[in-house]
């Protein structure tokens, strides 16, 4: 059996690489976004504005082709089913997120919380529910027994500077953001939060940029960053990072 989906929107986010958007909505709060609905849908959006959140059903347009059955979750220390999981890698590339609905204006709804990417098709949107949607008390499965973050992240004054340094051309990824909550899970290596060992030490990679970390402890220490451009690649952006920093 097959089944044809059409988009009724699409979103419109700050978010334009997958390595830029939170793995979930809670994560992405006070970030603001909008879904463009199509003009023939105009209708359907009546009596809309009247709830405080929404659901916004979507198609991970950008997941991998190939889809599996087990992936390596960041908060899991071994492969689960993907059904267990929010991963994208999905048979049917299917995702949700609950948003903030600030306002309906014609067909753009305005929404808080947006922690998709920019062009994402939209397929359905539903009102989000308290009574029937909320289960505070229900069981998180494997989730109750993930690895909490229990690592203490610091960063040295060279890593501060040079962070410092990145936001202030790069506003499009909080980096430092990125790194403490990759490595505040734990500094082992790990394929989905792209931690690896190298002869020069541990490395967390965040977009295009190495960081470079030492453990002491139960502490986590960022010593520093570097470009992961090799010379004859780098952007102008990276060229001035090495001439300032080597």
């Amino acid at each position: 059996m097959e089944l044809t989906l059409r988009p009724i929107g699409f979103v419109r986010s700050p978010f334009t690489e997958k390595v830029q958007a939170p793995r979930q909505a809670r994560v992405a709060e006070g970030v603001r976004g909008t879904i463009e609905i199509l003009p023939e849908h105009e209708h359907a959006l009546e009596d809309l504005d009247g709830f405080d959140r929404i659901w916004v059903i979507f198609w991970f347009d950008r997941a991998p082709k190939t889809p599996v059955s087990k992936i390596l979750p960041p908060r899991s220390e071994k492969k689960r089913g993907v059904f267990a999981t929010r991963s994208p890698h999905r048979p049917n590339p299917i995702g949700m997120s609950a948003v903030r609905l600030e306002r309906v204006e014609g067909c753009i709804l305005h929404i808080i919380d947006i922690d998709l990417l920019d062009g994402t098709p939209v397929l359905d949107v539903k009102p989000y529910i308290a009574y029937a949607d909320a289960f505070p008390d229900a069981s998180m499965g494997w989730l109750a027994e993930d690895p909490k973050k229990t690592w203490e992240v610091s960063f040295t004054e060279e890593a501060k500077a040079q962070l410092e340094w990145i936001l202030e051309r790069d506003a499009s990824v909080d980096l430092r953001a990125r790194i403490e909550e990759a490595l505040a899970l734990g500094p082992a290596p790990h394929p989905y939060r792209r931690i690896r060992k190298t002869p020069e030490g541990s490395v967390l990679a965040v977009k295009e940029w190495r960081v470079r970390f030492r453990v002491d402890g139960r502490k986590v220490v960022v010593e520093r960053i570097a470009t992961g451009y090799r010379p004859k690649e780098r952007p102008e952006v990276h060229r001035a990072f090495v001439a300032r920093f080597g």
